[in-house]
């Protein structure tokens, strides 16, 4: 897993193409990274399925209840069938995007 600090957000890499083990090193984690914007890349893993992006669910709550952004970035999954829960978008610029919309919605109330 590869770490990166980019302003108010943190980009974690999933440099193995494990999805699976890299949710759980994540979610083992979170307490170092509940207070940041989370950008998690998994662009890496090219046998990436829907149910794979699924099972990020339940990380994904944990850090919006923080009123923090948690945005996955992959471009092998049909987009049009992932849950409105999980924002998944397939490029890092696109990523940072969507963080500073919702920090500026956070920041007027909404």
């Amino acid at each position: 897993m590869k770490v990166e600090q980019k302003g108010h957000t943190t980009i974690l890499k999933d440099t193995q193409g494990d999805t699976a083990s890299f949710l759980m090193k994540v979610t083992h984690e979170h307490n170092s990274y509940k207070s940041v914007n989370l950008i998690l890349d998994l662009s890496h893993d090219k046998n990436l399925t829907l149910e794979t992006v699924k099972s990020f669910t339940e990380l994904i709550k944990l850090h919006k209840k923080q009123k923090k952004s948690i945005v996955l970035v992959a471009n092998a999954v049909n987009f049009n069938a992932v849950p409105k829960n999980i924002i998944l978008v397939p490029t890092l610029l696109e990523a940072h995007d969507i963080i500073e919309m919702e920090e500026i919605e956070r920041d007027l109330g909404f």
